[in-house]
């Protein structure tokens, strides 16, 4: 009972911020007093902090509190077709530590793979420890469908991997007591993107892009995962019958003609120094913009065609689930506003009810760490479920089971 009470004020807090004392209790149906007790309680935990006086209030102002927890961090991983990332966010969303290996995954062995996203995960918990700090726990988002039960990644047709059972081989390398959970990266991009306490991120959808295309649908604020948590797989809708064939086998699916691939296929020739692997994918994204800026045709059309594409898509969508915005992520995030007059008319065109039914087009400002932020977040959740739990930080996480 005492860890949900506590649970509730720090929810609040990171819902709605700052609040003084009396605010705090009457938001939460409590006494005074009581709300006093349980705050003190949370600052000697560390997870929260005075914040100057509170003022427009009844009666005399009083000293607000707010999320601290810089102590506290929860880390987030991914695994995806260009490159394998960490970062570690403190409880009240700073980036504490972070890293990024650009890697060609579906041209590399699972286990060297595997391997540097460890390494990965190894060294953003020494950064954190070295700042006095501790992990709770890590979250793992990887691109391609994720039986979550078995935390097995069934099908991932742009990393040409299949039935490999990521959490077994993630923990056989961290240790078996390590807390880390696996999900899918499009869903963790969508939770990074839905706002706590803001009523304008509580319906959107997430669009994901990369090689490929995923995302996640958020309801009432609340992730949507579907009757056997594949949903969100956006980019298998078949929307061109007559065009390519997709990695997943089939022909026609959307990310055939909104993924990256399909960008760079209709702004450069296969010779052109932007389409080498070698090339890093924010380096291609500099080049095209770049080139856009200085007027050049073939690249605007480009980002025109697909942006269309993205628009059709989007639309079929919004006919379907009708969310207040569609939040675009990803490679989107990146090029997104050159795209976005030709997504919004395709949008506009597609969708059977007025002006789109009110559905926005937002670019997210998260970008490429939507994903690992997201783990980052769904980490730290036990700490909003239970604020105690930092009393006695994990050993395998203080470097006891490696």
């Amino acid at each position: 009972m005492r860890s949900a009470k506590l649970s509730l004020v720090l929810r609040q807090l990171r819902d709605h911020g700052p609040r003084s004392r009396a605010r705090l209790a009457a938001e939460l149906g409590m006494t005074r007093s009581a709300a006093s007790a349980l705050v003190a309680e949370l600052a000697e935990l560390g997870l929260v902090r005075a914040a100057g006086i509170e003022r427009g209030g009844v009666g005399r102002p009083g000293t607000s509190v707010e999320l601290d927890g810089s102590a506290v961090c929860g880390i987030g991983a991914e695994i995806n077709v260009n490159h394998v990332a960490a970062i570690a966010l403190d409880l009240a969303g700073n980036v504490v530590a972070e890293h990024r290996l650009p890697l060609d995954a579906h041209r590399v062995a699972v286990d060297e793979v595997l391997d540097r996203l460890v390494e990965l995960i190894e060294r953003t918990e020494a950064d954190v420890r070295a700042r006095g700090g501790h992990v709770v726990g890590a979250t793992v988002g990887v691109a391609g469908l994720l039986d979550r039960t078995r935390e097995m990644l069934t099908v991932a047709p742009n990393l040409r991997w299949r039935d490999v059972p990521v959490g077994a081989e993630l923990r056989g390398r961290l240790g078996a007591a390590y807390p880390i959970s696996i999900d899918n990266e499009g869903n963790l991009a969508a939770i990074a993107e839905a706002t706590p306490g803001d009523p304008n991120r509580q319906d959107i959808l997430v669009i994901f892009g990369e090689v490929g295309v995923g995302g996640g649908i958020i309801a009432g604020g609340r992730l949507l995962r579907g009757h056997q948590g594949y949903a969100g797989e956006f980019g298998h809708m078949i929307v061109d019958q007559g065009g390519r064939r997709c990695g997943c086998g089939r022909v026609g699916c959307w990310e055939t003609v909104s993924g990256l691939r399909a960008l760079l296929d209709a702004a450069a020739d296969p010779d052109d120094p932007m389409r080498d692997p070698a090339m890093s994918l924010d380096d291609r994204l500099v080049e095209l913009n770049r080139r856009a800026d200085l007027g050049d045709m073939r690249t605007i059309a480009a980002l025109d065609s697909v942006g269309g594409w993205v628009g059709v898509g989007a639309a079929m969508l919004t006919n379907a689930l009708n969310p207040a915005a569609i939040v675009l992520s990803g490679y989107f995030a990146e090029i997104g506003q050159r795209m976005r007059p030709a997504i919004e008319e395709h949008l506009l065109g597609g969708v059977v009810a007025p002006q789109a039914a009110g559905t926005r087009v937002e670019i997210s400002t998260l970008g490429f760490t939507a994903a690992v932020r997201g783990g980052a977040a769904v980490a730290l959740e036990a700490v909003f479920d239970d604020p105690t739990i930092v009393a006695s930080p994990p050993a395998a996480l203080m470097g006891g089971a490696r």
